[in-house]
């Protein structure tokens, strides 16, 4: 089986030197460059060709963002991953409209980034865990006011009670034993409810941010 090829792109050598050894440590990842700022990650993904770019969004020259955006236009089929420590929805949101696959907060790279480049790579979009929690709130804050109905009215209460509980804050867990079900039966009842609500993958995420006026259409 062919390996996940990645090319780090950050300003701090000794982040990235670190992130190549968690990724090469996989038997399904290969760090195949590095670069330090937005142009370079540029001409190495053109060089190198890889699969996912892990791309920080603050880098002197070019930022990730704008990186982001030209790597697309260049290269549609690579997967950028921004990495960073801005965890805010602005961020998030210019991100997926840059064109990125996923993002990841730094504090929580040694547990999230790996299963991050795997899922980019399947096609499907990965938050980090309070922008999920984020998303949910904001819907069901517009489900109070009238504006998600429909959506809202295609789950079951099941499903309902599911996407409170993630509201909340709630693990899969903590949700798992409050419903006395297996965590498996949850992550499903998840993957079923951001499906219902168009918010599973990044075109859906970024159509959602537009509509509540999080994104203007044309940055």
């Amino acid at each position: 089986m062919s390996k996940i090829r990645i090319l780090v792109a950050d300003d701090h050598a000794v982040l990235r030197a670190g992130l190549a050894v968690l990724l090469n440590a996989q038997t399904d990842l290969e760090v195949v460059g590095e670069a330090a700022d937005g142009l370079e990650a540029i001409r190495k993904a053109q060089e190198l060709k890889p699969d996912v770019v892990v791309m920080d969004i603050s880098m002197p020259g070019i930022d990730g963002l704008e990186a982001i955006r030209h790597l697309k236009e260049r290269m549609p089929l690579v997967k950028p991953l921004v990495l960073t420590m801005h965890e805010g929805e602005e961020f998030l949101f210019r991100a997926l409209q840059a064109g990125a696959s996923g993002y990841v907060l730094k504090r929580s790279a040694h547990t999230d980034l790996i299963e991050a480049i795997r899922t980019v790579c399947d096609g499907d979009a990965f938050l980090y865990p309070s922008a999920i929690r984020l998303l949910v709130k904001d819907y069901l804050d517009g489900v109070k006011e009238g504006s998600e109905h429909d959506s809202y009215d295609g789950l079951t209460d099941r499903q309902r009670e599911v996407l409170g509980l993630v509201a909340q804050g709630y693990t899969n867990q903590e949700i798992a034993n409050r419903l006395v079900v297996s965590v498996k039966t949850v992550e499903k009842h998840k993957a079923d409810i951001m499906e219902k609500l168009d918010i599973r993958n990044r075109a859906g995420l970024v159509k959602y941010a537009l509509r509540k006026g999080l994104l203007t259409a044309d940055l």
